[in-house]
């Protein structure tokens, strides 16, 4: 297996980690750049940013990871939205 299989290999081992685990995550992107696999998209929680992490760190093992990950806060108005 070269360079570009082992990376692309990764990549799939993270894909299916993150979608069949507890995380049940299927909207994050996770390609490989070169010799670096890049992992971007939102999350609903910091817990789960981090669960993501820990899951393509152990994948990616000497592979370079970056990331551009943000978490979306949704919060419940106190007021009533007023439509006009």
């Amino acid at each position: 297996m070269d360079s570009a299989e082992a990376i692309d290999y990764r990549v799939a081992r993270i894909k299916d980690r993150l979608a069949s685990g507890s995380l049940a995550e299927l909207g994050l992107r996770i390609e490989a750049r070169g010799d670096t696999v890049m992992l971007s998209g939102t999350l609903s929680s910091e817990d789960c940013l981090n669960e993501a992490l820990r899951i393509a760190r152990e994948e990616v093992g000497s592979v370079s990871l970056h990331e551009d990950l943000r978490v979306v806060h949704a919060w419940v108005p106190e007021e009533p939205e007023e439509l006009t």
